[in-house]
């Protein structure tokens, strides 16, 4: 269309041009097609999500489209327009969500480097092996969260839930997960969803119930932050993140265009 970044480099030598792919801008597959879950499988992201001796779980199209692309994406484009502030010369930020999402992986590659995670899915600390850290089934066929990752959120959850840690296997004996987590699991099957909030949410135990798109709405911390918020009858996100000076306006409905003939013409439409 004639708008590229070597179109207005002299016009405008300031201008910040970001282009966001799948693949990246150039590479043997870089013009091939593609979605989410491809990138995120390139990247190892999608290997890593999952039960153990099952097969990887696709997290939505959250961490490569939105995550690893458009997030990424702004955040370079903001980089970029505060160096041409000072250097005075804008460039193009080649965004791949390939790449985003590799990024969002450092901190499990340190893990890796660590020895800390291993290659096979659903084994580590933090993607539900471990009986602290992972996702419960209630007695109500609901489910809640527990991340109980440290010693001391550990002993809260253990002394709230009246379970003795020295009848327990060591929290980091990992021989002894699978059979914590079945005496976890039996434990929480025996209590309905509400029970459980009743007993843990809001303390240091580290939970939270699984909500509904349905019931996010309604839970009195998000109530409380107007996290979510209606639009034409549309229930929504609010803006994120806030701001103390200058808070982010609230969306509004789509107008209503009204394409007369001229503009059906221009556009091909008629």
């Amino acid at each position: 269309m004639g708008l590229g970044p070597a179109v207005f480099q002299t016009s405008n030598p300031k201008l910040v041009y970001g282009r966001v792919t799948g693949w990246g801008q150039d590479g043997p597959i870089a013009q091939a097609a593609g979605h989410d879950v491809n990138y995120i499988a390139l990247s190892g992201a999608l290997n890593h999500i999952g039960p153990p001796g099952e097969s990887p779980v696709v997290p939505l199209n959250l961490v490569g489209d939105f995550a690893g692309g458009g997030l990424l994406l702004a955040y370079g484009i903001m980089c970029a327009v505060f160096e041409a502030g000072r250097s005075g010369e804008g460039q193009v930020v080649d965004a791949a969500m390939l790449e985003g999402a590799a990024s969002l992986m450092s901190y499990l590659f340190g893990h890796r480097a660590q020895g800390v995670l291993g290659e096979r899915r659903g084994e580590s600390v933090l993607n539900g092996y471990s009986p602290f850290y992972g996702v419960y089934e209630t007695k109500d066929g609901l489910y809640v969260t527990l991340a109980a990752a440290e010693p001391q959120f550990y002993q809260e959850f253990l002394t709230r839930t009246g379970q003795d840690a020295a009848e327990l296997p060591a929290q980091h004996d990992r021989a002894k997960w699978p059979e914590v987590r079945e005496r976890f699991g039996t434990m929480f099957r025996g209590r309905t969803r509400a029970e459980w909030c009743a007993l843990l949410e809001g303390t240091d135990a580290c939970f939270a119930p699984v909500l509904t798109l349905d019931e996010v709405a309604d839970h009195p911390q998000n109530l409380h932050r107007k996290t979510f918020l209606e639009v034409a009858g549309v229930l929504q996100p609010a803006p994120a993140p806030r701001f103390s000076r200058t808070p982010s306006a609230l969306p509004v409905s789509a107008p209503q265009a009204v394409l007369d003939d001229e503009t059906r013409r221009r556009w091909g439409l008629a």
